[in-house]
C-alpha cells in the first residue's frame, strides 16, 4: 500500500501568525505544506505572493507545495522558485506551452505538478505525464476554501491511477477540495497519496491538528 501524505493547506490558518501555525502544522505531523496562490484574474480571489513565502520560509524545513492559480504563470515562476516553494504546480490553462512551463520549473531544480480542475480532463496532460511529478486533482472549483467535496472527481483519480500503473510513473496524485475524514477514505482508495486538507486539520475535533492529521492518514 502507498504511503499516504498530508498537505495542509495554509488558506484556512489564522494569517495573524501564520509562522505559529506552520510550526503547530510541522509539530502535529504534517508531510509538506500547500500554499495556494491566487490572482483575482485565474481564479476569482486574491491570497500571497513570493514575499510571504519568503518570509515563511525560514520557520520550517516542510517542503512548500506551491499551487499558483495564477495566469500568465511563466511570468511568476522564478519568484516564487526563489522565494522558497520546492514543488510548483501550475494549470495547463495557464500556460500557451505546457513543455515550456515543464522545462522552466525543471531548470530551476523544484519539482513540477499539473493541476486539474473538476471539469478539465485527463488527456489535457496525458502526455506529458512522464514528464511531471505530480498530478493535483481539484475536487472543487479553485477560488475559495470551505466547499463541499465533488464525488464525481473519483472517477478521474482512479483512471489517472490506472495510467499511472499501468505505465509504471512515478507520480504523486494529489487530491484537493472539501477532504474531510469521510471523503478522504474514498480519494484514498481511488488511488491518491497526498491529500490537500485546510478546514478539517484546522478546525474540526477542537482544532486539534495532529489528531485530525493522522485521522485523515490512516482513517
Amino acid at each position: 500500500m502507498q504511503k499516504i501524505k498530508i498537505s495542509p493547506s495554509i488558506l484556512s490558518a489564522d494569517f495573524s501568525q501564520l509562522s505559529q501555525e506552520i510550526k503547530r502544522l510541522e509539530d502535529g505531523g504534517a508531510d509538506m505544506i500547500h500554499v495556494d496562490v491566487m490572482d483575482g484574474h485565474f481564479v476569482p480571489n486574491l491570497t500571497i505572493g513570493p514575499p510571504v513565502i519568503k518570509s515563511l520560509r525560514k520557520h520550517t524545513k516542510l517542503i512548500f507545495d506551491v499551487h499558483l492559480m495564477i495566469s500568465p504563470v511563466h511570468k511568476y515562476i522564478k519568484a516564487f522558485a526563489d522565494s522558497g516553494a520546492d514543488i510548483i504546480t501550475f494549470h495547463p490553462e495557464a500556460t500557451e506551452n505546457i513543455d515550456e512551463t515543464i522545462n522552466l520549473i525543471k531548470n530551476l531544480n523544484k519539482k513540477v505538478g499539473i493541476s486539474l480542475n473538476p471539469n478539465s480532463q485527463i488527456d489535457l496532460i496525458k502526455d506529458h505525464l512522464s514528464k511531471i511529478d505530480l498530478v493535483l486533482i481539484m475536487s472543487v472549483h479553485p477560488g475559495f476554501g470551505g466547499q463541499k467535496f465533488m464525488p464525481e472527481i473519483l472517477k478521474k483519480i482512479e483512471a489517472l491511477f490506472n495510467i499511472k500503473k499501468n505505465k509504471n510513473l512515478h507520480l504523486d496524485i494529489e487530491v484537493d477540495g472539501g477532504i474531510n475524514f469521510e471523503n478522504s477514505k474514498l480519494v484514498k482508495k481511488a488511488g491518491a497519496n497526498i491529500l490537500v486538507s485546510g478546514t478539517t486539520i484546522f478546525k474540526d475535533n477542537d482544532g486539534n491538528i495532529k489528531k485530525n492529521i493522522e485521522a485523515l492518514r490512516t482513517g
